[in-house]
Parts: C-alpha cells; structure tokens; sequence
C-alpha cells in the first residue's frame, strides 16, 4: 500500500474511533440525566444544553444566533458531497425532523475539541426506572431526545460527513438526506434506532406499515417510526446491494455467503460503526412476525440474511432517501 493510502486508511479509523468515544460520552451524561429525572421537560435547547454541561465537559456555547462561533459556516454533506452553508441551518426542521415541534440550535464545542450543533426534541421522554430509554451500544447511541450534527476535528478540515463530521437524529442537512447511494438508491445516514413501547407500536402501526407488536422494547419498530413507515427502509435485496459494495464480491440474496473480506475502512466511510474484525448487523422493513423481524449480519469473511428478535438492541438502521 502506498503512504498516501495508508495515511487515509489511519485517519478513517480514527475519525470513526474519535465519533464513537464521543457518543459513548453523550450516551452517559443523557443516562445520568434520565436517572436523576433531569433529560425531559425542556421547552427550548439553551435550557436542555445548560443541564448536559452539568453532566458533559463543555467549554463554550453559542446561542442561535451566533452558531458560527462553534461551528464551521461550510461542511460537506451527501452522497454528492454537496456544500452545505451552515449560516441557513438554524432550527431543528433544518436537521430534517420536520415531525419534532420547532426549537431552535444552539452550538458547543466540548472539553475534548469537539465542535456541535444541537437541537432539543420537547416530546423528549424519560424514565428514571428504566435502562432502555437511552440506547447505548459499542455501534453507537439512540435517543429521541435530540439532533446532533458534530465534528471530531473541530473546525480542522475536511469537515465532511462520515469523515470527522458525524450525525445522531440528522434526517437531512441544507435539504439533502442522501448519505450515500448504491445503484441509484439513495440511503441515509446510518443510525442506531430507540425502541418504541408495545403501545406505542401499537399506536402508530397502522401508519408506519407494521402488522403486529410484541415488545416493550422494540428496536425494529423503533427504526421503522425513525424511517417514517416500513416503505422507507431498506428491502433484503437492497441490503444485498449494500454487502456487496462493502464486501466487493457477489453475494447471495439467501442463506450465508463465506470466503469475504469485509472492507472496514468502506464501512466506516458509508457511516456503519464496527471495529476491525467485528460484527455489524442491519435491519430491513420486513417484518417476520411480532417477535421478529429481517436483518442481514455483516462479519468479517461472512455475511448472511436471517432474522432477528425485535428487542435486540445491537442493530444499526438506515432509511432510504429521496
């Protein structure tokens, strides 16, 4: 491999380290929010960001308007690699979650150099009882709570998305919620989903596309309510599509294909958070039962589609894009 290679190979992982140390941080101050009954009730971001510096190093916040302060005014986000002017990006609707009631951004730059944008879910729900409310995992966190855009390198470039600029609850940037294609289908950022309640799978599962609900903590139907309905997640075929981009060999739609080398460094370029030699899993639409639902495993020499329980939490999602 020639230096140039190797040089991208090493700042990929450590973007993708520096991006999961961060939301491993992020995933125990909300823990600890949630236990002491302090992460709901919030009617605007400035409180919510006040409370997290309680539990989270941040060495400055920026009001709305002045967000420039924290952030870069330009990023590179999508599968076009688009320029994003971050002056317009001003409130949570511009993070793509057109369903969140309006608050408005406000920027931080954390103790350890990180440089964000945040914006505060006011449906955000806590349960001091409960360990699932936060979903922490080694792939990353979930949360209904907030909508993160953040740069590992702070504002050192290339400032670009999957690069040092990651997301958490970023549906879209600037209008384009494309994080990469495959084929000419368009998927989004990459995301691990929080589980939703038997009722409220019940609730809204005639609107997001699902026949029956079993769990307290379903993570599938959690991915399906993020992805906006069944039809918005990816199909077996589709996620055949994608281990062969990452593998670089044909694969089959059923059963285990072996003898793979899974391309890590792709991997993480794509957005899916897995450590050299791991597993990763992720979720399709199709739903096998109340109990469980499709997915397709990623491993280091092998890849298999197969089933899975809906309330296993170590699953990544991805929604399809416009």
């Amino acid at each position: 491999m020639t230096i140039p290679t190797l040089v991208q190979n090493y700042q990929e992982r450590s973007w993708t380290t520096a991006a999961v140390v961060f939301q491993r941080k992020l995933g125990d101050a909300l823990t600890v929010m949630n236990t002491q009954g302090s992460l709901a009730g919030y009617q605007n971001t400035e409180d919510f960001v006040a409370e997290l510096s309680k539990h989270m190093k941040i060495s400055k916040v920026c009001k709305n308007d002045d967000l420039m302060s924290c952030f870069e005014d330009k990023v590179i986000w999508g599968a076009e690699n688009e320029e994003v002017d971050m002056t317009k990006v001003k409130n949570v609707s511009h993070f793509g979650q057109d369903e969140w009631e309006e608050t408005d951004i406000v920027g931080a730059m954390f103790a350890d150099g990180t440089t964000a944008l945040i914006a505060y879910n006011k449906d955000c729900k806590q349960n001091p009882y409960s360990n699932k409310v936060i979903n922490i995992t080694k792939e990353g966190i979930g949360t209904d709570c907030l909508a993160i855009l953040y740069d590992t390198s702070g504002f050192k470039t290339p400032n670009t998305q999957q690069k040092d600029l990651r997301g958490l609850n970023i549906a879209s940037l600037g209008g384009n919620n494309c994080a990469f294609e495959l084929g000419g289908t368009c998927f989004t950022a990459p995301f691990t989903p929080t589980p939703l309640t038997k009722a409220e799978c019940e609730a809204e599962k005639t609107t997001l596309g699902i026949s029956d609900c079993y769990y307290d903590d379903d993570y599938w139907a959690g991915a399906v309510k993020a992805c906006g309905g069944t039809k918005n997640m990816p199909t077996q075929a589709q996620l055949t599509a994608l281990a062969e981009e990452l593998y670089g060999a044909p694969i089959r739609s059923t059963g285990t294909t072996s003898g793979l080398t899974l391309d890590y460094d792709k991997v993480a370029e794509l957005g899916f958070t897995a450590s050299p030699g791991s597993y990763f899993y992720v979720w399709s639409g199709e739903e096998s039962s109340s109990s469980y639902a499709y997915s397709r495993t990623f491993g280091p020499t092998n890849t298999l589609r197969g089933y899975n329980v809906r309330n296993h939490s170590v699953r990544q999602a991805v929604c399809l894009g416009d």
